[in-house]
């Protein structure tokens, strides 16, 4: 708008000096003609007022509709455009993405109150501009629409889940928000839902409360259980652990007997060979192998025991 207001002084300027020019030269030539002087300056004056006011510029990122003598007529895009002011205005429409941020309460099904802060974002269509003109009047009229259809689904969409849903899912909110929002604008209203985010959800100070307590009573449950489970493991495991230790005993033992019982069936084997082996001549051999050669004084008393008497080798020499 400031380009076409320059544009339009300059040119108002233009014909105002050119408007001058003319009246002196008339009036050095007429003379006496000074109701031709002052026409010239009036019609110079009135371009001066006229002209920069039928200039409008068009900015980019936005659309202007056209209104002649009131009625929506056309759609200007970004650009500079003359046209006569006093029946033709130009609306302004701005055609990019607008953010909304609305606050509303709402409930869950089980009745738990909630305060939601939420950011809408949409953009009007083009083509549509002219539409929005004739059955809105102004853009902000229609956002005012946009805003109550969102506050409504908002409101609709989170009275179907349960307050603890909602917080365990508060993810997946902003979608299925987004969803129903954009299905109750369609196109009826020419713009195009941009996106919808749950920036916050509150809920009562005794609700949130109740949700901390009870998560501290889960979490101190998960914990016992979790020290049980511990508890139980570590003793199942030095009871297999000890399991182990006498099976290993066992078999130590088991291994011990066996090897003694080896030892004494192999002892007792070679005692059996050793008496196998002793004939009569092989112990005479032996009891010679050893003899000194001297014999024994033996005495044969009743009942055929014999007594071993020494005597002196002295004596028994000659």
């Amino acid at each position: 708008m400031a380009i076409g207001m320059i544009i339009g002084f300059l040119i108002a300027a233009l014909i105002v000096a050119f408007a001058i020019g003319a009246a002196v030269s008339f009036k050095k030539k007429a003379g006496k003609r000074a109701g031709v002087f002052g026409g010239l300056i009036a019609l110079a004056l009135l371009a001066l007022v006229l002209v920069p006011s039928s200039f409008h510029t068009v900015e980019t990122g936005e659309v202007a509709v056209v209104k002649h003598l009131g009625l929506a007529k056309e759609v200007k895009t970004p650009g500079t455009y003359f046209s006569f002011w006093l029946t033709n205005t130009y609306d302004y429409y701005d055609t990019k993405v607008q953010n909304v941020d609305i606050v509303t309460a709402a409930y869950s099904s089980d009745a738990q109150t909630m305060n939601i802060q939420m950011t809408l974002q949409y953009q009007i269509m083009n083509d549509k501009v002219l539409n929005v003109a004739n059955q809105y009047g102004s853009l902000d009229t229609l956002q005012n629409r946009i805003q109550s259809i969102a506050i409504e689904k908002t409101k609709s969409t989170l009275s179907s889940y349960k307050a603890m849903d909602i917080i365990a899912e508060r993810a997946s909110m902003s979608p299925a928000v987004e969803e129903a929002i954009i299905k109750a604008v369609g196109d009826e209203y020419f713009v195009n839902i941009v996106a919808v985010v749950l920036t916050n959800i509150d809920f009562s100070d005794a609700f949130e409360q109740a949700v901390e307590d009870k998560m501290i009573a889960e979490q101190s449950k998960l914990k016992a259980e979790y020290e049980n489970e511990t508890k139980i493991a570590q003793a199942a495991a030095e009871a297999e652990a000890k399991l182990k230790e006498a099976e290993a005993a066992i078999e130590i033992a088991k291994a011990e007997a066996e090897a003694k019982k080896i030892a004494a069936d192999a002892e007792a084997e070679a005692n059996g060979i050793i008496n196998d082996s002793l004939t009569e001549k092989i112990l005479q051999e032996k009891y010679l192998e050893k003899w000194n050669g001297e014999l024994p004084d033996v005495m044969t008393g009743e009942g055929g025991t014999s007594i071993l008497i020494p005597f002196d080798e002295e004596e028994s020499q000659p």
